[in-house]
C-alpha cells in the first residue's frame, strides 16, 4: 500500500460498527477503487465521499459479508457487489472491551456477480488472468525476436 494515493472521509467519532471480529470505525476509498467503483459499478461518475457514505450504510446496515469464510481481504455487498479491503488498526482507540478499533481501506471493487460471471469462483478467476497475460506476454515475446 505505499506511495497509494487515498482520499479519506472523516468517521472519526462514530460508533465502531462490528464486520467479522473487527470494530470498523472509519472508511477510506483509494484512488483506484473510486476508478473501478466508476467503471464496474456506478457509470455516473460518482465521487469518493458518496462511494464512502454507501459503504458505511452497508456496514451499519449488516449487508457487508466476507466472500471466503476465513478470508479477510474479499467482501460481498448484497452477494453481488465484491470488493477488496484492508484493515489497519487506529492507534489509540479501543472498543469497550478493550479490543482495537480499525480503519477499513477500500483497495478496488471487481464488479458485480450478476455482471461478470467469472466473479462467482475467484480462484478460477485469478487464475485464469494470470494463464491469460502470462500467453499474451509469451506471443508479444516471440514477435520481438
Amino acid at each position: 500500500m505505499r506511495n497509494t494515493v487515498t482520499e479519506r472521509r472523516a468517521t472519526y467519532g462514530r460508533q465502531p460498527v462490528l464486520l467479522g471480529d473487527k470494530a470498523i470505525a472509519d472508511i477510506v476509498i483509494t484512488h483506484h477503487a473510486r476508478l473501478r467503483y466508476q467503471d464496474r459499478v456506478d457509470r455516473r461518475g460518482s465521487a469518493t465521499n458518496e462511494i464512502a457514505r454507501w459503504a458505511w450504510g452497508w456496514l451499519k446496515q449488516g449487508r457487508m459479508k466476507p466472500y471466503y469464510r476465513n478470508g479477510e481481504d474479499v467482501y460481498l455487498v448484497d452477494d453481488d457487489l465484491v470488493f477488496v479491503a484492508e484493515f489497519t488498526e487506529i492507534p489509540g482507540m479501543y472498543t469497550e472491551q478493550a479490543k482495537p478499533v480499525y480503519k477499513m481501506i477500500i483497495v478496488t471493487f471487481l464488479g458485480r456477480m450478476s455482471e461478470t460471471i467469472e466473479l462467482r469462483d475467484l480462484k478460477s478467476y485469478y487464475s485464469w488472468l494470470r494463464h491469460s497475460r502470462r500467453m499474451t506476454l509469451m506471443k508479444n515475446t516471440r514477435k520481438r525476436k
